[in-house]
């Protein structure tokens, strides 16, 4: 049954919106209708749209970002290129189980035009990784300012999830720079080399990962205060630093493919996550419901933007001839001649 969802893509699609508006009516049946409306008619119409070009602004420096990222890896895409990317994989996060699925497609994007597209592969993989670990730190942030506020065995589990996250990663990356090439047919032994000497040409830089690492922070923090605005507004007040250890943990809850978007596990998660700081579900369901509005919002100008941008032609545009992969250097061209390690 799931192999045949999987291979129809708008009747999986379809499932999930479903799933997501039964998550969405639970949530409704459960919470007092009438506070839920009056949370949200407390948020002024205008102060809606400053929150939004806040968290525009916020998306630019990411694409920023990421588009450093995939520079490094030899992907060479300017600035037009790079946003027709990442808001074109924005956009398409509302027809997508989560944010990743968007990461793949703006990672399709990129590898039609980047000149290295393994680069533009791993770079964009590597950007992903970064934010988890933004995300991993403000949460950590918040454990550490709560102290006593958190029970010593909530503790031990989250350092204990972010501890297995890490690994997880680190074990990623390790195959791709342990793995022994030639043991695999040419032209997979030609992605792995590709795949290691874009690594390391991002490596061979690590004050950019740093820089990349602090702006995705920046990024994160920056929505973690756009949703304690929005709740302060409503009505939710909850300190910082539960807002640093409770939206990290629930955006991270909204990447499992379940419902459309993570519509509506955000919000059990964030319920979840803040009602130890007194928090009334009532309330948190609505800042929640305001986020998702504004996440929807973005991503529609986000794909407004990007079908703009692809009618703007650069020079970076202009016809290239065949694409070529970043040149070899003499140890990897000694592996694929040879086949050694």
């Amino acid at each position: 049954m799931i192999s045949k969802l999987k291979s129809q893509p708008w009747l999986w699609m379809s499932v999930r919106v479903l799933l997501s508006a039964l998550v969405v009516g639970m949530i409704l049946h459960y919470v007092p209708l009438g506070q839920l409306w009056a949370a949200l008619g407390r948020l002024p119409p205008t102060l809606w749209f400053a929150v939004l070009g806040a968290y525009l602004l916020a998306q630019t420096v990411g694409m920023l970002k990421w588009r450093m990222m995939v520079n490094l890896a030899g992907a060479d895409l300017s600035y037009v290129q790079a946003a027709r990317c990442y808001f074109g994989g924005m956009f398409s996060t509302l027809f997508l189980p989560s944010a990743v699925g968007g990461d793949v497609v703006r990672m399709s994007l990129a590898m039609r035009e980047a000149r290295s597209v393994t680069g533009a592969a791993l770079a964009s993989l590597l950007d992903r990784l970064i934010d988890f670990a933004a995300l991993a730190l403000l949460a950590g942030a918040g454990v550490i300012l709560l102290d006593g506020a958190i029970s010593p065995t909530s503790k031990h589990v989250l350092w204990s999830v972010a501890g297995v996250a890490l690994l997880a990663a680190i074990a990623g990356l390790a195959a791709i720079a342990f793995l022994p090439a030639r043991r695999f047919p040419l032209r997979v032994r030609r992605l792995i080399v590709q795949l290691r000497q874009s690594w390391k040409a991002v490596l061979a830089q690590p004050r950019y990962v740093a820089l990349a690492l602090l702006l995705g922070v920046a990024v994160q923090g920056s929505f973690v205060l756009l949703s304690k605005f929005v709740a302060d507004f409503c009505g939710l007040h909850v300190p910082m630093q539960g807002w640093l250890l409770a939206w990290p943990l629930a955006k991270l809850s909204a990447l499992v493919p379940l419902t459309q978007g993570g519509i509506g596990v955000r919000e059990v998660a964030l319920v979840a996550l803040l009602t130890p700081f007194g928090a009334q579900p009532v309330l948190t369901v609505a800042v929640g419901f305001v986020w998702e509005t504004i996440i929807v919002g973005s991503s529609l100008v986000a794909g407004l933007l990007s079908f703009v941008l692809r009618r703007v032609r650069t020079a970076d545009d202009a016809p290239r001839g065949p694409r070529l992969r970043r040149p070899l250097n003499p140890r990897a061209r000694m592996v694929l001649r040879e086949g050694h390690d």
